[in-house]
């Protein structure tokens, strides 16, 4: 045997054992490459200069415009902080209140699960990934066609996100057009999302008697009203604004509901650069950052450090058409630049990312949401909504998507923890081992061995096969191995955390739409 033979031989033989190293039992979560709640922040599009000036802008335009359209008891609460109600029925606000506000807002609350290994803690740099959105489509990637989405679809989606690693949370990402009257709609939404997952929930309600009774119904399964304000593991998305600066009544008033009865609310305000927020991108951002600080005055002159997630959430316009485009590169600067706001005051928040203008899972779809997601996380964004699965600029959701971009979120995630410097890994000694008393490569060192499952990040359905090796194996399809998953996941995984004796309670209270039969192996 040739010396260039027994190399072979060995990087081989060290090839195998890495191998097995990478199959050995799961690693506890402490040591695991990735993991939700890793500490970005270190991409910073805005300078310190341009931060104050678009704070020193903020205050500007909340005492000097203000914001109107808020409902009676808005007003109500907001002047008995100290907002002024102007003769335009316009309510501004002062720099002391804004820092007042500041000052007793909650910037250490959790997100609760269903289940405590699900919990999330929005604070500092930490990054965590979820759904979100309200797609009017489910995208049929085997038939390259839009169907309206209902209520199964939402389940389905949750019972897939129950099993996706590197998806941290589930706010309802689609609506269900199956449910015609509202109330119908917000409760059973509610329903079908947190018995798909155990995850942190967030959804919308479109009127506060809506948001009542399902709460109603969220204090029966958590046990008990003591036990569902210990745990409330369902957050209000609340767009208490239509931009530009005015309050939108009705979710005004399921806010106050929400805040009321233990629920977090996500203070979304949703402009749209060149329509409804200024095209240059700065202005969008500090227009976004002036509204949620409205609704932070208006969270905590009712309840002092309710939990709120800052929620600046701006979108881009192509201005030639005026269309949305959420997989731009403007986009993915735009929730950079408002994770550094939260960042500059401190809170937890919330952007989007991930909003592919492809209408299904291609590579402008690739492109798409991995430069939107990967910058979102080097910001330090607390929560990345529509970060997973979201395709047609929000108007479609794809379950073969969802599963993909699980993948991609965990190399996102790898990004996002960087790289760890220090005497050890520098690895001086061990190249002084391989070079000077070894056999010249790394592939069966104690480091790469010890390294392949803490350093390094894999692909649950993305190939990385040689071409030889990939034409040997049919040249698998990474459309179909995400269909064959999809159909694996919804044939066998039926969550059981709400039992069958709280179901037929639940049902008997209220007029569930979802089929228990549906809910059951076949």
């Amino acid at each position: 045997m040739t010396q260039v033979q027994r190399e072979r031989k060995s990087r081989r033989a060290g090839g195998r054992d890495a191998r097995k190293a990478l199959r050995a039992a799961p690693l506890a979560d402490n040591v695991r490459p990735i993991r939700p709640g890793l500490e970005g922040g270190n991409f910073k599009p805005l300078d310190d200069a341009s931060l104050q000036k678009i704070h020193q802008a903020v205050l500007k335009i909340l005492a000097e415009i203000g914001l109107a359209d808020a409902p009676e008891s808005g007003i109500e609460i907001m002047t008995a902080a100290g907002a002024t109600l102007g003769d335009d029925g316009r309510l501004r606000f002062s720099a002391a209140l804004v820092e007042d506000t500041l000052a007793k807002a909650n910037r250490d609350f959790t997100l609760f699960g269903q289940v405590e290994k699900h919990d999330i803690r929005p604070r500092g740099n930490r990054v965590h990934y979820g759904t979100a959105g309200a797609a009017v489509h489910l995208v049929d990637v085997e038939n390259r066609a839009y169907r309206e989405s209902n209520l199964q679809d939402i389940y389905d989606a949750g019972r897939i996100v129950e099993t996706l690693d590197n998806v941290h949370f589930f706010q309802r990402p689609m609506v269900a057009r199956d449910m015609e009257d509202p109330a119908d709609l917000d409760l059973n939404t509610v329903y079908a999302a947190v018995s798909g997952t155990q995850k942190h929930i967030g959804t919308s309600f479109t009127t506060a008697e809506n948001a009542q009774k399902s709460i109603d119904m969220l204090q029966m399964i958590a046990g008990g009203e003591d036990q569902w304000r210990a745990r409330p593991f369902v957050s209000n998305t609340n767009c208490f604004v239509v931009p530009p600066l005015k309050f939108a009544t009705e979710s005004c008033e399921v806010m106050e509901v929400c805040i009321r009865g233990g629920m977090p609310v996500l203070l979304l305000s949703a402009g749209q650069a060149g329509a409804t927020a200024p095209a240059a991108i700065a202005g969008t951002v500090t227009q976004a950052t002036a509204e949620c600080i409205a609704g932070l005055i208006y969270v905590n002159a009712m309840k002092p450090g309710h939990p709120a997630i800052f929620g600046t959430w701006p979108f881009v316009s192509d201005l030639r058409t005026g269309a949305m485009s959420g997989g731009s590169g403007e986009q993915a600067l735009l929730s950079a630049a408002c994770a550094q706001m939260h960042h500059f005051y401190g809170l937890p928040g919330g952007s989007a990312a991930g909003m592919a203008d492809a209408k299904l899972p291609d590579p402008q779809s690739g492109y798409e949401k991995g430069i939107t997601n990967v910058m979102a996380g080097l910001s330090g964004l607390n929560m990345v909504y529509e970060s997973v699965g979201m395709h047609g600029s929000l108007l479609g959701f794809c379950m073969e998507s969802l599963i993909i971009d699980n993948d991609m979120i965990g190399q996102c995630l790898r990004c996002v923890r960087g790289i760890e410097v220090t005497d050890e890994s520098i690895s001086v000694e061990t190249m002084r081992q391989v070079c000077l008393e070894g056999p010249g490569h790394y592939l069966g060192h104690a480091q790469t061995l010890e390294l392949m499952q803490t350093e390094y990040v894999y692909p649950a359905l993305g190939d990385r096969t040689s071409p030889k090796e990939w034409e040997e194996l049919g040249k698998p399809d990474l459309i179909r191995k995400a269909v064959e998953e999809k159909r694996r996941i919804l044939g066998n995984l039926f969550p059981d955390h709400i039992s069958e004796d709280l179901d037929r309670q639940i049902r008997a209270n209220f007029d569930i739409k979802l089929p228990r039969a549906s809910m059951r192996k076949a």
